[in-house]
């Protein structure tokens, strides 16, 4: 069954278009600009403040999280939602910076482990607080906490459907801070 979105009447066709109605239409478009606001701003804000992408601190944070402060390169790129490639560029950079050192993994020669240097946690830990405070401004400043369960539990639907295997590990205990 469908529902028309001009008359909002139900169709029994199974092969009929699905279409969002009103508030779905509103929620969707604001969903939309948050997508492609918000990572400009956190970028923004660490391009700024830290010398760094959105994304190389984000590689940081997560090799912060982990224990020894090192991960396969393919867990690395499976938590920050890259590609092998794109990690591996990203990696040279911040290896150049001395933040992070790359090795072979010592069970199999084939894998690179990274690991977060000295250099690298003591990035981390000044570009911390400024990114807190922009992802703080712009998404949870103007809700209660209320609305950070809502935002939450419904984040937590749509990723469940998104990511069945929980490759974030956000749901396992294994993701930030439940590492």
């Amino acid at each position: 069954m469908t529902t028309d979105a001009a008359s909002g009447t139900t169709s029994g066709r199974a092969d009929a278009p699905r279409w969002l109605d009103d508030e779905q239409m509103r929620s969707w478009l604001r969903l939309q600009a948050v997508i492609e606001l918000l990572p400009a701003a956190l970028d923004q804000q660490l391009r700024r403040e830290a010398d760094l992408t959105h994304y190389e601190y984000m590689v940081l944070a997560m090799l912060s999280e982990a224990p020894d402060r090192e991960l396969r390169m393919s867990e690395l790129a499976q938590l920050t939602s890259a590609t092998l490639p794109r990690l591996s560029h990203v990696a040279r950079r911040l290896e150049a910076r001395g933040y992070i050192d790359r090795a072979a993994a010592p069970d199999d020669r084939r894998a690179t482990v990274a690991r977060l240097t000295d250099d690298g946690w003591q990035k981390v830990v000044a570009s911390a607080p400024g990114h807190a405070r922009t992802v703080l401004e712009n998404v949870y400043d103007d809700l209660d906490a209320d609305e950070v369960r809502t935002l939450s539990t419904t984040l937590g639907k749509v990723l469940a459907h998104l990511d069945p295997h929980d490759r974030f590990s956000l749901d396992r205990g294994r993701g930030p801070r439940g590492r």
